[in-house]
């Protein structure tokens, strides 16, 4: 039976998008903790292939997370609350799973215990202990996204935004209704309100607040996420347009004009890191001293052009959205 979620003129009225870093995590996760036998993902295999070298021995892989979040099924909703603005950045969304009350951490504990038989002993002290332990979760979370997300979240995030933007231009050109016919095939709008065939989860205005929220994910896969934790507005995550291209290497053009700013040495760097990478990798990439590769990537980073995250021993340095917009506008020109 498809569910139902009905619309009055204030629900409406309370439509928006947001673009969530937590929203990622579970689904990222679960790609990177699966059998290695399986067949690789077909739209994300480059990213496993870089990044689960690196989990593989880190602490969340075998703690707080894979209890946290099994291999298939439900996750406990106060990992996703209900974002604050349109886009707000890790920090906030943990600030706000810090606060979720005991009770909702039980509650949301016990409907992981129902569904996966029994608790792991962090969740069990979790249970026991909401307030104190709360904060050994949001650490976890942390380290995850610093090795796994943060180095490519320029390009994620460019995703998602984009995304938003069609979205938007879709309701001012056309109407929700169409937004909503166009968002995802198990999805319809008629003159009852959204219907959603075969959710996960069941969908109604009795369980959920006002409005709704939908949140584009790069992770989210085919099909559709639901989060209902009343008085919040229903979440509905949503595979982003272009998730498929993601991983796609981006061939730049113009890198001359741009190098006869930067130097030909930093200019090849930002080209190389297409690829998040370590002062080593890029040296042996770009056939550059260590020693030189590091006075660069300082210069690069103090610039606001590369962002360095930790990875375990070592540290990756990442593009950011402001290198990334220039390389695309040397491109174009």
């Amino acid at each position: 039976m498809p569910a139902e979620l009905t619309f009055t003129a204030s629900d409406l009225a309370q439509l928006r998008f947001a673009v969530s870093p937590m929203w990622e995590i579970t689904p990222s996760f679960r790609l990177l903790t699966r059998d290695p036998a399986q067949p690789a993902h077909p739209v994300h295999r480059r990213w496993v292939e870089q990044v689960r070298p690196r989990l593989s021995a880190a602490a969340p892989a075998r703690g707080w997370l894979a209890e946290l979040i099994p291999p298939s099924g439900y996750v406990p909703d106060f990992l996703n609350p209900a974002p604050a603005g349109p886009a707000p950045t890790l920090a906030q969304e943990l600030a706000a799973i810090l606060a979720t009350p005991a009770d909702q951490v039980r509650s949301d504990l016990d409907h992981l215990k129902y569904h996966q038989g029994s608790l792991g002993p962090r969740l069990r002290s979790l249970y026991a202990e909401p307030q104190t332990r709360l904060a050994k979760v949001t650490e976890a979370i942390e380290a995850y996204w610093d090795l796994a997300i943060a180095p490519y979240w320029a390009r994620i995030r460019a995703l998602l935004d984009a995304d938003v933007l069609h979205r938007a231009r879709q309701v001012a050109e056309y109407g929700a209704g169409h937004l909503f016919n166009d968002l995802h095939p198990a999805m319809r709008w008629d003159e009852r309100g959204l219907q959603l065939a075969r959710p996960a989860r069941t969908l109604s205005r009795e369980r959920a607040g006002a409005g709704l929220l939908l949140i584009p994910s790069a992770f989210a896969g085919p099909g559709l996420r639901t989060r209902l934790t009343p008085p919040q507005p229903p979440q509905l995550a949503y595979p982003a347009r272009g998730a498929g291209n993601l991983w796609e290497p981006r061939p730049l053009a113009g890198t001359a004009a741009l190098a006869a700013v930067l130097g030909r040495s930093r200019t090849l760097l930002l080209a190389e890191l297409e690829t998040p990478a370590s002062t080593t990798e890029l040296a042996r990439r770009t056939g550059l001293s260590a020693p030189g590769v590091s006075q660069y990537l300082t210069a690069l980073r103090d610039a606001g052009l590369v962002s360095a995250h930790r990875a375990g021993r070592s540290v990756l340095y990442a593009r950011t959205a402001v290198a990334e917009a220039v390389l695309a506008g040397v491109g174009a020109g």
